[in-house]
């Protein structure tokens, strides 16, 4: 390396790590192509796009790419329940991927979920894709720190997910932090600011669960510069100016349904929630009523449904009340999720439902052949949209029924989950226009040879 190359190599933006690459299938979409081209000359890189947007076969191809140029394996780490379908994606275009074996190395690509990955040594490896890296923020702080570790002694690094909230910073800085860019800390510190530490702030006036930090109005434009330097956000294929033919939604019809739920004895009426602990106590007195109208929902549908839930108890009481249904709960083994997963997917009942809850399932999914779900909202927004994106998404050829169930104790949950998909809307429509200014970021250092003075080398 000369010295030009390693001043390149410095820059904060417009530097590759990668190489060209040496495969290239016809199977993947133009936007598709053109994707795994970047990320495989960008060495260490992040996509963010859409649900159905096929981020499985990219991956795919930019790990082969990675495995044929260094002839060393590679490894995709998937959500839990994730991993069979990744395999099944790879049989189906060809590509040779197994199952990681901790006593066993083969030179080649190898799935497993993140929750395996302390059995494996990142020094065997040239390349490490992360399949839904949001997930990653919802590990506890030694897991993630593990896979971060594992991450940076890998030369040939990708995150997929879906669209991450771009208001989302932790998840912005830790991924950048994984590829070995800035680090969440120096990025918070070179284009945020603390709101905590304002006057208004101290004096009482700082809104609760508001976020902490805020962009510096002068450091936006370089903050999605930057970021589009070693990332690309999409929601459709025209985000990186192609045409959408074929990745056009169907409808998404969204119904909200009131249950009138069992009245707190306590009190005369029955009140709106104004607490997370009366939340919480309205949530657990209205079990009962609350699935019965999930049960009601699903058998008017008639048709393929996923149900999901956030307690065991609405878990093992739905699959009582639903006939023809099957529950993927946190206590079974991983075989048993596998083999009601296949059920689901390849059962050819026209009447079947699948029931299980959003942090078990909410990630990687498709379910494209479903096109009815129910849901009990919570505050989290991101909860609701992974659980609806496993339905509806690219591929999904008819209108999708999304039943919101709730009742008046947590009207204020629907209401909260209904603001914050508004506001990530208008968030990542800013996020697409920054980056999508950004897709020309070029290395702009220039070598110039100088001659040296007479009298100066003397």
């Amino acid at each position: 390396m000369d010295y030009a190359e390693f001043l390149q190599k410095k820059q904060d933006h417009g530097a590759d790590s990668g190489f060209d690459p040496v495969w290239m299938p016809d199977f993947l979409f133009d936007f598709q192509k053109h994707l795994v081209e970047w990320a495989v000359r960008k060495g260490r890189a992040a996509i963010f796009a859409d649900c159905g947007m096929g981020k499985t076969p990219i991956q795919l191809v930019w790990a082969q790419n990675v495995l044929q140029k260094t002839a060393k394996p590679v490894m995709v780490l998937t959500p839990l329940s994730v991993s069979f379908q990744t395999l099944q994606e790879a049989e189906k275009f060809g590509i040779w991927a197994k199952r990681a074996n901790p006593g066993a190395n083969p030179n080649m690509i190898q799935v497993t979920n993140y929750e395996q990955l302390h059995k494996f040594s990142p020094y065997d490896y040239s390349g490490v894709v992360c399949d839904e890296s949001s997930i990653l923020k919802n590990f506890d702080g030694t897991l993630k720190a593990q896979i971060t570790e594992f991450m940076r002694v890998v030369p040939y690094r990708l995150l997929c997910t879906a669209t991450a909230a771009p208001n989302d910073w932790t998840e912005l800085g830790t991924s950048s932090e994984a590829l070995g860019y800035y680090g969440y800390t120096d990025m918070l510190s070179k284009f945020f600011t603390n709101k905590a530490k304002t006057i208004k702030a101290r004096h009482g006036r700082f809104a609760r669960g508001a976020d902490k930090y805020v962009l510096r109005e002068h450091a936006t434009e370089k903050f999605w510069r930057w970021m589009a330097s070693w990332s690309r956000a999409a929601r459709s294929p025209s985000d990186l100016g192609f045409d959408n033919d074929g990745f056009i939604l169907p409808e998404l019809i969204e119904n909200n349904v009131t249950v009138d739920g069992e009245k707190d004895p306590n009190k005369l009426f029955d009140m709106r929630a104004v607490n997370w602990h009366d939340e919480r106590a309205a949530i657990r007195r209205t079990i009962d009523d609350r699935c019965e109208a999930v049960a009601k929902r699903v058998d008017d549908h008639n048709g393929v449904s996923v149900v999901w839930c956030h307690l065991n108890d609405e878990g093992d009481l739905l699959e009582e009340l639903i006939p023809d249904s099957m529950q993927v709960a946190g206590r079974d083994s991983d075989e048993k999720k596998e083999e009601i997963l296949k059920w689901f997917i390849n059962s050819e009942k026209t009447h079947r439902t699948l029931i299980s809850k959003p942090n078990i399932l909410g990630f990687g999914m498709n379910f494209q052949f479903a096109d009815h779900t129910t849901y009990f909202p919570t505050h989290s927004y991101e909860q609701y949209y992974q659980a609806t994106r496993r339905l509806w998404r690219f591929g999904q050829e008819s209108p999708v029924i999304v039943d919101r169930i709730y009742t008046r104790g947590t009207e204020r949950m629907l209401e909260n989950m209904v603001r914050k998909s508004r506001l990530a809307d208008e968030m990542f429509t800013e996020m697409v226009r920054y980056m999508g200014a950004g897709l020309n970021v070029k290395n702009t250092y220039e070598y110039l040879e100088m001659e040296v003075p007479q009298w100066l080398g003397k």
